[in-house]
């Protein structure tokens, strides 16, 4: 895991950060394994009431390690999956507030993340894509789940089928992102939210947050099924061209079915 992914201690407020500028933080091995330390770690500390999620540079998190997901077969993929549902699970069903501090590009499996936390905050140099569809894979991390919970069925499907950039004002007027904070200034604004909720009533805060949570009663079946989906997806032809049209830095040429 090394210093993928750094935790920091701010009085009652943990703050998570994703720790890999080189790669635009994509979800690499180490990193996915950083967060599946820390964020089961925070949410179960009683001395934590607040939790903030950014990135280290200029971007969030670009998504998914493309170069990683070149391993085929189901099992493995619905394994590694499901090992990445372990810490989803906990901030989709935890008491904590949990906020988002979109610092840059939130794309692919980056726009799971930040979908997966109660506010988000977004530096008006960010923008948001679902990523999926441009290389052949399905929505995982929930997202398929949290996106039309939290801007309606028609705008997620317009967003996870077209895959198309959406800048930080359309995202702030479709309620995607709660808020939009200058470039540089987007972690202590989040910071300083999280402080204030930090020093709020933890009680009814954790239960306001049980109720809302309810929606996601069906959480277990809905990521068992997105891991088999996801496992079908990354061993068809689609996403085989998908992932070298990426790594060749050129359009997908996608098979006929």
């Amino acid at each position: 895991m090394d210093d993928a992914v750094l935790l920091e201690r701010k009085g009652h407020v943990a703050i998570v950060r994703l720790n890999r500028e080189e790669s635009r933080n994509a979800l690499q091995p180490a990193v996915k394994a950083g967060l599946q330390t820390h964020i089961p770690a925070v949410m179960a500390d009683p001395a934590v009431r607040a939790v903030v999620i950014t990135g280290t540079g200029k971007a969030f998190c670009a998504g998914g390690d493309i170069r990683d997901m070149q391993e085929r077969g189901g099992p493995a993929i619905r394994a590694r999956l499901q090992r990445s549902h372990s810490w989803t699970q906990k901030l989709l069903a935890g008491e904590k507030p949990v906020i988002a501090a979109v610092n840059g590009a939130a794309a692919g499996a980056g726009l799971s993340l930040a979908m997966m936390c109660d506010i988000i905050i977004a530096s008006d140099k960010a923008f948001f894509r679902a990523g999926f569809p441009g290389i052949g894979a399905v929505p995982d991390l929930g997202l398929a789940l949290t996106l039309p919970r939290a801007i309606g069925q028609a705008r997620a499907r317009d967003l996870l089928l077209t895959n198309r950039r959406v800048e930080p004002q359309e995202a702030l007027s479709m309620g995607l992102i709660s808020r939009i904070a200058p470039d540089g200034a987007v972690l202590d604004e989040a910071v300083k939210l999280a402080e204030e909720l930090a020093e709020g009533p933890a009680v009814s805060l954790g239960l306001t947050k049980t109720m809302l949570n309810m929606a996601y009663q069906q959480i277990d079946d809905f990521l068992a099924f997105e891991a088999m989906a996801q496992a079908i997806a990354f061993d068809s032809k689609e996403f085989a061209e998908g992932v070298a049209a990426f790594l060749e830095k050129r359009k997908p040429r996608f098979p006929e079915v």
